[in-house]
């Protein structure tokens, strides 16, 4: 049976369909499987009130191998506007899949003939990061572009080789009020570039052993930097594996 949560919301959404139905003309709701039910209440809504057809559609949710659904990362959402997940950001979230998740991603995801990638089902331990790598340049160049998808690869590229170019990388330029007296602390520097909401959650980073700046680990939450640091091409953050920011002062 339903929960009086999820019953709430299955009027809610249903409500919302008829809205839609009457105002803007919109006669088909499409969404992922787990909604099956919910659109069907806005169907049902329709016929009683109005009684005329709508329709619902679905498609197979994209779950990860422990069975959760993907697309979320510690900022929240991963999404298509490039104002709000940049290309180099949404590339790494795709080479960042786990190694069990890869290649069902590369099957629904991509447009790679299906031959290619039933070769890359025998692919173990090292192939399966040039299949991640794959995968993430080819949805990013679907949804970016192949110049945008060739500057986010190259730029990951550089970094895990301690090299190449970081123009492309997410990055945050820190206002002289941000300083005091020429210092910036950690816990102050994390959350100004945006990769902590919090003190407190900055703090529990530092102290989990995961931040470093420019390839040396940040223990001391008491830490600071000094402003010239700053300038130039700035300091390169990387909190936890996966996660990289660039902060710097004109």
């Amino acid at each position: 049976g339903l929960s009086f949560l999820e019953f709430n919301y299955m009027i809610m959404q249903s409500y919302d369909f008829y809205h839609m139905f009457q105002t803007l003309g919109c006669n088909m709701q499409f969404g992922g499987d787990d909604q099956w039910s919910n659109m069907l209440g806005g169907t049902e809504l329709i016929r009683r009130k109005l009684g005329k057809d709508a329709y619902a559609m679905t498609i197979t949710l994209l779950m990860n191998s422990e069975g959760k659904k993907m697309g979320k990362t510690a900022k929240g959402a991963v999404w298509l506007d490039p104002n709000k997940t940049s290309p180099f950001e949404f590339y790494q979230y795709w080479r960042n899949v786990g190694d069990a998740d890869v290649l069902k991603c590369i099957r629904m995801l991509t447009f790679l003939p299906l031959e290619e990638i039933d070769a890359m089902d025998k692919w173990e331990g090292s192939q399966l990061n040039r299949a991640k790598e794959i995968l993430a340049y080819e949805l990013t160049k679907l949804v970016h572009g192949q110049e945008e998808a060739e500057k986010a690869q190259e730029t990951a590229r550089g970094l895990f080789a301690g090299s190449g170019s970081t123009e492309h990388m997410p990055s945050t330029e820190l206002p002289a009020a941000k300083f005091e007296d020429g210092k910036i602390g950690a816990i102050a520097l994390l959350v100004a570039c945006g990769l902590c909401p919090s003190n407190g959650e900055a703090r529990r980073l530092i102290q989990q052993g995961g931040m470093m700046v420019n390839d040396k680990k940040v223990t001391d939450i008491a830490a600071s930097f000094d402003q010239a640091d700053f300038q130039g091409e700035g300091v390169i953050i990387k909190k936890g594996k996966k996660v990289f920011h660039r902060a710097y002062m004109e």
